[in-house]
């Protein structure tokens, strides 16, 4: 086998785009997995054409906005601990905290109810931009058109931020020039949001994934079995009503990771001696953090959150990846306050 070919950063973003990475993985016990599935539906199986006109059984086991969550699962401590890893301690994101109905509690007695890195819609989630920004243990005030003090929102924070209210206009889009604003003040907020994509459809904002991942199992087939529930108090007409399940078994089970490191490079470029948008030291540490995340979520064992889907990675000749260490962290992005949400 020939050595590993390690990637870093600095050279992934320099290279050609998208990187390609995949990795090879096999159930850790026995050879059957549960893909995802819907109700009355199942998991799908479907017939890819393959040269000589013949075909392959191939299985989606995780969606790419599954995989997304995986990816980003690795970024906090626990499925129910939302703080970071120590490897990413002073990563900009943003916490939605309660317990702060007059933003004068002690920051001891918030508790984080999502994080951007829980919530679907990342940044855009209604749960920050309608919300307030915190400063320390008070909601942080902006003056109105009156000049009298009113709680700042992240919404009105972004807006302003990103600069992106026309004048006159009541409507929020960015003309071309504040594009730039806009990736640099995501970076700088929420950096993660650069990486798996970004919907603001009020603003007309819409910033698509640079890393995108898929899990697939090839020459696969369906396994049918069965379940049972005991009803022991009796609060079901049958008493013991049993239920299909669809299992699944594979030749091989991929995972591939794509990286539009074009798309990355687009975030920010050299006019003359300014910067527009994100540096490329900035633009660095996007490609870093999407290698450490694929890095961290391939290291075994690959748990999948679906019961009998336990997969280890296999070695593979492209998928030895430059890590991700604090001092990196430091260097590639200014620890920034994080933004709070009271509600």
């Amino acid at each position: 086998m020939s050595e590993p070919r390690k990637l870093t950063p600095s050279d992934v973003l320099k290279g050609e785009s998208p990187l390609i990475l995949t990795a090879t993985l096999e159930p850790i016990v026995g050879d059957r997995f549960q893909p995802a599935g819907f109700p009355e539906i199942g998991h799908v199986i479907y017939k890819a054409p393959r040269k000589g006109g013949s075909t392959e059984s191939v299985c989606i086991v995780d969606s790419a906005a599954s995989m997304a969550n995986h990816l980003e699962s690795v970024c906090q401590r626990g499925a129910h601990d939302l703080d970071l890893v120590e490897e990413l301690e002073g990563l900009p994101y943003i916490r939605c905290v309660t317990n702060t109905t007059e933003g004068k509690e002690p920051t001891k007695n918030r508790e984080v109810v999502v994080t951007s890195l829980t919530e679907g819609h990342r940044i855009a989630s209604s749960y920050f931009i309608d919300g307030a920004v915190l400063s320390g243990d008070a909601k942080a005030t902006k003056k109105n058109k009156a000049g009298k003090d009113e709680p700042l929102t992240l919404e009105r924070d972004l807006i302003d931020k990103f600069g992106i209210e026309l004048p006159g206009s009541s409507k929020a889009h960015p003309p071309p020039d504040k594009w730039w604003n806009v990736f640099k003040t995501i970076f700088e907020v929420d950096s993660n949001s650069l990486v798996h994509g970004v919907l603001f459809p009020q603003w007309q904002i819409k910033i698509p994934r640079a890393l995108t991942a898929h899990l697939e199992a090839f020459g696969a087939g369906r396994v049918d079995r069965s379940g049972v529930k005991f009803d022991r108090l009796g609060k079901t007409t049958s008493g013991q009503p049993i239920f299909a399940v669809d299992d699944a078994t594979a030749e091989s089970i991929r995972a591939t990771f794509v990286l539009d490191v074009s798309l990355i490079r687009s975030f920010g470029r050299k006019r003359g001696n300014d910067t527009l948008g994100l540096s490329e030291t900035q633009q660095e540490f996007l490609v870093a953090l999407a290698l450490w995340k694929i890095q961290k979520l391939l290291e075994p064992p690959f748990l999948l959150t679906r019961r009998t889907c336990a997969c280890t990675s296999l070695p593979h000749s492209c998928s030895l990846i430059a890590g991700l260490s604090r001092s990196r962290l430091s260097a590639w992005t200014a620890t920034k306050p994080r933004h709070h949400r009271a509600r």
